[in-house]
This record gives structure tokens, sequence and C-alpha cells, in this order.
């Protein structure tokens, strides 16, 4: 930083949660080793994903979406920060299990709010904290495609991505990876009207993902001898036989002796075949891991939930409840008031299979009545409910 002033890459810095000490004179940070990534195979794996996006993207829109040949590249964060546009909605699901570091999905608020629009069947929609729980789990559904696609075939076991988080602020105040990363662009049409997708993956994680896909930077690595269970060494010395080596070895030591260091073991003890006298390699024994049992893990199965989209559910809105003895109830007729635990103006619960998930205001709709959601209930307040 110079006296008195700041850059604008120490600004751009600052306003995305960047340590400033890790910039050099020339505002740039200091960089990891460069991966060379295999852009190839990674462009291969997001064509492959491409239809599921789509699909996805259909079932919970309920209507006709298509998707563009998707492409890869090579980038940094200033390349692209000029591609999108100034105000982003962003969702981060960095990976921890599996593979490890930085990936998120970035689009334009027009594409956000068509969206939610057509989620939630209204004219455009407010992009507030509902609506960003919605684009978090149209995001969830594609990564979740990816982790199934990834982990097929045992490659990565356990790859697992944390709890989608969505935003909705200016370009230079989301987190992104600072180094060299990979950059897939998904294009789809929507109306006639196409929207892009970017997901940004550090290097590390694309490096590994292709790895998974039988590609990589640099050939996996080898076994070295040096790693490998080393055999029972040979019993030669200065070229004599296995028989003269052992009748030298024990021709100085009394019966007893031999039998006081011998009659105790058993011939796979001594590692030796007495055939022969050449020695044998032990068996290579090694203790089973066991993979963590972690929170968080159930990402992978995001990719499934188009199964059940069409499954009906009751949803019911509770106005309030009383209790009444039976006398009072038999003593109930025509012009009968009840008195609800309830205050006027106070919200409506709104239950799922009997389970409440959020809470609402009472709207009439023309000439029906309707409940219009102001708060879902946090996760927990779900789970206390079914104890």
């Amino acid at each position: 930083m110079s006296e008195g002033s700041i850059s604008q890459a120490e600004i751009d810095a600052l306003l995305s949660g960047v340590d400033t000490g890790g910039l050099g004179a020339s505002g740039s940070t200091k960089s990891d080793p460069r991966i060379d990534l295999d852009i190839p195979t990674l462009t291969k794996f997001a064509e492959g994903l491409k239809d599921k996006l789509a699909a996805n993207l259909g079932t919970m829109t309920g209507v006709e979406i298509t998707a563009g040949t998707p492409t890869v590249e090579e980038t940094g964060r200033d390349q692209l920060l000029a591609k999108i546009p100034e105000t982003v909605v962003a969702v981060m699901l960095d990976f921890y299990t599996g593979l490890s570091g930085d990936h998120l999905f970035i689009i334009a608020p027009e594409f956000a709010q068509k969206l939610v629009s057509l989620i939630n069947k209204e004219d455009n929609a407010a992009l507030d904290e509902m609506a960003l729980s919605i684009i978090s789990e149209a995001i969830s559904n594609h990564s979740g495609a990816e982790i199934t696609a990834l982990s097929a075939g045992g490659k990565l076991p356990g790859l697992a991505t944390n709890p989608p988080e969505a935003v909705n602020q200016p370009k230079a105040m989301v987190r992104m990876p600072q180094n060299a990363f990979a950059l897939f662009t998904y294009s789809v049409t929507i109306d006639g009207t196409s929207y892009n997708m970017w997901e940004a993956v550090s290097s590390a994680v694309a490096d590994g993902m292709a790895r998974a896909l039988g590609g990589g930077s640099q050939p996996q690595a080898q076994t070295t001898p040096a790693t490998q269970p080393q055999s029972a060494p040979q019993m030669q010395m200065g070229g004599m036989s296995p028989q003269m080596q052992m009748g030298g070895m024990m021709g100085g030591m009394a019966p007893q002796q031999m039998g006081g260091m011998m009659g105790g073991m058993m011939p796979q003890q001594m590692g030796v075949n007495m055939n022969g006298m050449q020695m044998v390699t032990p068996p290579n024994v090694q203790s089973l891991q066991f993979p963590n049992l972690q929170m968080g893990g159930g990402t992978a199965e995001h990719g499934n939930i188009g199964l059940i989209m069409d499954v009906f559910m009751e949803m019911t809105v509770e106005l309030g409840r009383t209790r009444k003895t039976i006398k009072e109830i038999l003593g109930m007729g025509e012009g009968t008031i009840i008195e609800l635990d309830k205050l006027a103006g106070e919200p409506v619960d709104i239950l799922v299979n009997h389970k409440p998930i959020a809470k609402g205001e009472v709207v009439v709709i023309d000439e029906n009545f309707g409940v219009r959601v102001t708060e879902i209930l946090p996760a927990i307040e779900h789970v206390t409910s079914q104890m």
C-alpha cells in the first residue's frame, strides 16, 4: 500500500475479504504452485451434465428448458469479474470431504428472478431470503448430479460439499478463488431467452475432479520400491549358498542353544522355507480404515430429489386452537363464539403433514382465502416438532 493511498487491487481485495498482507508491490496476490488443468477432461464432464441441468430446472419450474454446449477454461478472478454483471446471485458450496477447496456458482439477478417467478408461479418475484433459498435448492440439485458422477465406481468415495449459502450482492464482494481456477460456463434457454450460469472451482479441486475422471495434470503417483512391502532379505554372503550360510551361522552353536532359540518358533515365524532354507515374504497385513461419519454428507443425494418432486403432501393452515370440555362442546349451537389461543392479527401456522414449517398472514384472492408466507421456521423447529 502506497503512503496515503490505496490501489484498486487492494480495494477489491478488501471488499472480497482478502488479507492485503498477501499483496505484492504490484497489487497481485501470491499464487500457489501452478497446476496445468486437464481442460478436455473437465469439458467432457460438463457436457455429460448439461442435459441433467436442463431436466432438473425444468422439473422445478414446470417449463421446457434447453441447455447449450458448456465451456471450461482456466481463468482468474479479474477475468471472471469482467464477464459477470455488476450485481450477481452467488451460491457457495465448498468441498470439504473427498476434495477440499472453493466451489461456487454465479448467475445474473435476471436469471434468478426468472427461476423464482416460474417456481412460485408469480410475476417479477422479489429476490428476498425465500427466493435465495429456492436458488440454493436449484444449484444443489446440479451440484448433487456432479457429486454422483464423480463418486461413481468409488472414484471419490464420501465426496460432499458444505450446505449452500446464497447471496445477492455486488460482484466485488463475492468470495471467489484468488489464484487461477477452472471456470465452467453453462448456457440455458427459457422462453426464448438465454441465460448463463458460471461455476468456479479452485485449481486443486478441478485437478482432483479430472483425476477421478481418468485425466489430470500429472500421472498418478507410482508406488516406489521404498514404499512397497520389503521382501525378506536373501541370505547370500560373498556368493555362499543358503545352505552354507545357515551352516556357517549355526555351526558353532551347541544343539541346546539352537533348541532354545528355535524350539518355540514355527518355520512360518522364522520367515524361512525349511526345504531350501530360503527366506519368504511375510504377509502384508494392513489395518482397515473406516470413513468418518460426518454431518452434511447427504449433499450427494440432492441429485435424486427430482424423483419425488410430484409426490403430493397435505398442507394445512391453522388459525388457532382451544380446549373445551365435553359439556361445553355438547352445548354448542348456531351462533356460538369459540375463542382461540391466537391474538387478532397474529400470524397463522402453516403445516405440511401436520408438521409446522412456516407462518403467514391471511389474504383474499378473488373470492377465495389464501395465506401469504411471512416466515420460514428454522430447521431445528421442524425436528423439535417431530420429537
